[in-house]
């Protein structure tokens, strides 16, 4: 017999909440074989079990919190729940098999086939919960049979709309959704763990952190016409398309060399001054935004850093993200532009002390001098920044630097 207990997880990590068990009491399970999903702050995180044999009990419920090192299940031996169960209960059981046989043979070989659990991903089977859809009928295109996110999109998608008295019936909440004092309906939805704790954390930097803002806006032309010029050999040579995302890594990365204490944290009385440039990069997807880091960028050359925002963007599109690619950030960048942002104010993110936000690029008439304007694409960039150890001088000086690297793109080579 054995148990099986919460993991290990992250050393800032200390519960998740059980998403969905993968087996049930009675589920024969191999050694290395996932048996459930569990959601953490960061992550959804699959546990194995480390014995092969029979699910004997849960111990925890979906829904549930549960701390590292609980046990949240029992595997026996094949075998050992049959004779476990009370005597006086055997007959009974051995009845209903009887009747299962008999019924059997009467119906056929069908009735005795079990359907499999399909194998999917837990981002899959997450919305497959949401939307009450059985995994077992949504068609899939992956040649390994793995039900993916986008297959249950699709699905849920072409489902034919039911009437009001049947979307009641199905979603009891809604139905029974408290009113106002006013008397109207409201749906109220849990939030998950992720979102408590993006919550969370957010009142926490705001309330801890001396945090402002200031702004610059930088004409894209240069950096634009270069991509233009290169994007095709970039991409030919590479196989990773040339994005904006590189040119402002390695423009942050030059200024941070020269302001260091936007690199930097506080712990207790010391600034803690970091001398390596690991860049997180917020990406926004359907359980909130998460920020994975992109690391050593001062030793990367353009292509490797596009290379790796896009294979950690398709992890987070996949839920696949491992807590490893969540921590030790040292600054971040996040794109609001992608949405159609033109101006904002990024909040810091964890023990960081500066977030450089960038946005959407608009064509705006410029001033080339007294006497001529032009159309230009401009984008609005902003640096939030702590001022208990950045004061404003350096803040601005760090923003400009990225402003004229980026407006001068050449220089990123020099300054590589």
């Amino acid at each position: 017999m054995a148990e099986i207990k919460v993991p290990e997880l992250a050393e800032s990590i200390s519960e998740g909440t059980i998403a969905q068990w993968l087996k049930q009491p009675g589920d024969v399970v191999e050694k290395g074989e996932y048996i459930v999903e569990l959601e953490t702050d960061k992550v959804n995180v699959e546990v194995i079990s480390e014995e092969g044999g029979v699910i004997q009990e849960l111990k925890a419920a979906e829904g549930d919190t549960v701390e590292v090192g609980q046990v949240i299940a029992i595997v026996g031996e094949a075998g050992s729940a049959a004779a476990s169960a009370p005597a006086e209960e055997a007959p009974k059981e051995a009845l209903q098999q009887e009747e299962v046989k008999q019924e059997a043979v009467q119906e056929g070989p069908a009735v005795e086939e079990t359907k499999q659990r399909p194998i999917a991903s837990p981002a899959a089977r997450k919305l497959a919960r949401e939307k009450g859809i059985d995994l077992n009928e949504v068609p899939t295109v992956d040649p390994m049979g793995r039900v993916r996110k986008q297959d249950v999109g699709s699905y849920s998608a072409n489902e034919p709309k039911q009437t009001a008295p049947q979307q009641q019936a199905i979603k009891p909440s809604q139905a029974s959704a408290p009113k106002q004092d006013d008397g109207k309906p409201v749906v109220r939805e849990k939030m998950s763990r992720r979102r408590q704790t993006i919550a969370k954390r957010l009142v926490e930097v705001q309330q801890t952190a001396a945090m402002l803002t200031t702004f610059n806006e930088i004409d894209m032309t240069a950096v634009m016409e270069l991509r233009k010029r290169k994007k095709d050999k970039f991409f030919e040579d590479h196989d990773v398309r040339l994005g904006f995302m590189s040119f402002f890594t390695k423009a942050v990365v030059a200024a941070l060399k020269k302001y260091p204490y936007v690199n930097a944290e506080i712990d207790g009385n010391e600034f803690v001054l970091k001398q390596f440039y690991d860049i997180g990069v917020a990406v926004s997807t359907d359980e909130g935004l998460v920020v994975p880091v992109v690391r050593d960028c001062d030793r990367k050359n353009f292509a490797e850093i596009e290379g790796d925002i896009l294979g950690l963007a398709l992890k987070a599109r996949d839920n696949k993200l491992a807590l490893s690619d969540l921590q030790g950030g040292t600054f971040t960048i996040t794109n609001g532009g992608v949405f159609g942002s033109l101006l904002s104010t990024p909040i810091l993110n964890g023990t960081q002390v500066g977030i450089l936000g960038m946005h959407t690029i608009q064509t705006r008439p410029v001033a080339i001098d007294k006497d001529r304007m032009e159309n230009r694409p401009m984008m609005y960039v902003a640096l939030s920044y702590d001022h208990r150890i950045i004061d404003g001088k350096e803040a601005v000086g760090f923003l400009k630097m990225v402003k004229d690297l980026i407006e001068n793109p050449e220089d990123l080579l020099l300054e590589g």
